[in-house]
């Protein structure tokens, strides 16, 4: 009775702020406004949606890109998480603390940051034409937003795999070593299939905010680029269609939910199909 009265707090939150806004964005999304101000259900902004190219285009670019930007921070967040999960680093916690630290800081502001030195007239343009040569334009084109994406969720990769790594237990890998197998096939037999769920949670940790980022789009394309975030947030903010809006946002919610129940299936076959 005591847990039960204790998890109340809990309930009466999530109503609130979970729940109650998830009913609101689907009451609006499964609904058009009429002329004389009334709300009837439909789908008609569905129908606008999938037949536009212009919006479909906008869905696509932001899976194309979040999905690149995933595949960038598992490149570079497994090694770095392994390393750090291994007693070469003296300093291991210091250097994680090194990697949350920019966390703390506010996702514009760390993005502002990028967009002063990367300027056509920012510092490290300025230090190439220092040098000789003519500037770099890094900015407003799609791998600009790719760089933002992976430099704000990377963590978000590497941590998961990191906490997976160093509660694995060493006695398989030097059972495996043991047995003949080298440093190639220990990693690939026994160390990456048991950090798989590190992994699973870590693309799903960057996949679903780069999906939806406006925000880095518009700072660092100089809002050339329209994503799915940037149209949704042209919705509600200047168009003032929040039915429409709400309606792409349910699109982009099953897309994560589906992304989600796709990586909670792969995670559940590894955990019960063993190493090999």
């Amino acid at each position: 009775m005591k847990k039960s009265f204790a998890a109340y707090p809990y309930l009466v939150w999530a109503i609130i702020f979970i729940i109650a806004p998830l009913l609101l964005v689907a009451y609006y999304g499964l609904t058009v406004e009429m002329p004389d101000g009334s709300m009837v259900f439909s789908v008609e902004n569905f129908y606008k949606f999938f037949s536009s190219p212009i919006f479909m285009a906008a869905f696509w670019r932001s899976i194309w890109m979040a999905a690149l930007a995933t595949i960038i921070c598992l490149i570079i967040g497994y090694p770095v998480a392994y390393y750090l999960s291994g007693s070469i680093f003296k300093n291991k916690k210091l250097l994680l603390l090194l990697l949350v630290i920019p966390m703390w800081m506010n996702l514009l502001l760390r993005t502002y940051a990028w967009l002063i030195l990367l300027d056509n007239a920012g510092l490290i343009n300025t230090l190439i034409k220092a040098l000789g040569f003519e500037p770099i334009e890094f900015l407003y084109h799609e791998y600009s937003i790719v760089f933002g994406m992976v430099y704000n969720f990377l963590p978000f990769m590497i941590l998961p795999i990191h906490s997976v790594l160093v509660k694995m237990d060493n006695s398989l890998i030097e059972a495996a070593g043991d047995l003949g197998a080298n440093k190639r096939k220990v990693f690939f037999k026994v160390t990456f299939p048991l950090s798989l769920p590190g992994v699973i949670s870590g693309i799903t940790m960057v996949f679903m905010p780069a999906v939806t980022t406006f925000a880095i789009s518009d700072i660092l394309s100089g809002r050339t680029i329209q994503l799915m975030g940037n149209i949704i947030e042209d919705q509600f903010l200047r168009s003032d269609n929040w039915n429409f809006g709400s309606t792409m946002s349910i699109i982009l919610m099953v897309l994560i939910i589906l992304s989600m129940v796709i990586s909670s299936k792969y995670e559940k076959e590894n955990e019960g199909g063993g190493l090999f």
